[in-house]
């Protein structure tokens, strides 16, 4: 199996391996061009997101600045919206539905760490010491709005037509059709 195939399947895997590598170097020259581009070219906008992205909806966008890992793991569903200053850390899946907001600032997360150091750290062939990284998959559900600032980390689902509070910290899946908020994120009400 190789380290690709390994991230792909959720286990640990060495993110300085050659393919991992130019996949992501592919994803971060993709963005520079995408964050330097002039406002007014709608064309090449579309262009480089259709390109760098998994996926792609028709009337989907993203406004510029915005950084991800691979991006072919970011899989933007029809009418759906990021605002500027967004980061997807796309190591693992990142489906988002068909009309979702996302607010500015917002960071989604799939890459994890364990939490001890002892299996978080290794020492690799050449005697250094190096962190293993596993991912995990967000998925957003249709007509979902995630208030700005919020972070969603890995192994996260929210559920269709749910609204998430601006600076929630989203660490649990949420159900559909509720409003949740704060830090970690919870169920405030249903959002009928």
């Amino acid at each position: 199996m190789t380290e690709y195939e390994k991230l792909l399947a959720g286990k640990y895997y060495d993110g300085r391996d050659k393919e991992c590598w130019a996949k992501q170097a592919k994803a971060k020259n993709l963005t520079v061009k995408f964050n330097n581009l002039d406002f007014n070219d709608a064309k090449t906008h579309r262009e480089i997101l259709t390109e760098m992205l998994g996926s792609l909806g028709e009337d989907a966008d993203i406004l510029a600045p915005f950084n991800c890992d691979y991006g072919i793991h970011t899989f933007l569903g029809k009418g759906s919206f990021v605002n500027y200053n967004c980061s997807f850390l796309d190591t693992g899946f990142i489906e988002i539905g068909e009309y979702v907001m996302i607010g500015p600032d917002v960071k989604i997360y799939t890459a994890n760490h364990p939490v001890t150091s002892k299996e978080r750290y290794y020492i690799d062939e050449n005697g250094k010491k190096f962190w293993r990284t596993f991912t995990g998959k967000v998925k957003i559900g249709n007509n979902v709005w995630i208030g700005g600032g919020s972070i969603i980390c890995p192994n996260v689902e929210i559920g269709e037509n749910t609204v998430i509070g601006a600076g929630s910290v989203v660490t649990k899946s949420i159900p559909a059709n509720v409003v949740a908020a704060g830090n970690p994120c919870k169920v405030i009400r249903e959002n009928k």
